[in-house]
């Protein structure tokens, strides 16, 4: 399985790898550090141009050089790319954040729980639907 992680705190990043370790599938990470490194990727432009499509994306919403809102319009107005799921994972409980997500065509939001016990359960539930339950389309 292919996941774009798209995170800027190291932090954060490693937190996820670890849970995902947990899971039964295995997952391979492609990281981009901001929003527009996330796009690089997606389309396969300069230092990406042989990353691997993803079958699922790991979205934060705040994001240096491009915030997740504007990765996420991109990535639902391009035809290639609007039928990989999109789960945003953000610290944001805000209404605003998460109505205009949806809006944009998110698949998922999830606020990140602080706690890596918690963590881990939520990482599960991405695993048991997404990675194991959907059926996704191929990268």
């Amino acid at each position: 399985m292919e996941v774009l992680l798209v995170e800027d705190n190291p932090g954060d990043v490693r937190l996820t790898q670890e849970a995902f370790q947990e899971c039964d599938v295995p997952v391979h990470f492609t990281v981009a550090a901001d929003g527009v490194e996330a796009l690089d990727v997606l389309n396969r432009r300069g230092l990406h141009m042989n990353s691997p499509r993803p079958n699922l994306i790991l979205l934060d919403l705040n994001l240096p050089r491009k915030n997740g809102r504007e990765v996420l319009l991109e990535i639902k107005a391009d035809d290639d790319l609007r039928r990989i799921p999109v789960i945003i994972m953000t610290t944001s409980t805000a209404d605003q954040d998460i109505q205009r997500a949806y809006n944009l065509n998110a698949n998922c939001y999830i606020t990140k729980p602080v706690e890596f016990e918690h963590f881990v359960r939520v990482v599960r539930s991405i695993e048991n639907f997404w990675l194991t339950t959907a059926t996704l389309p191929r990268a």
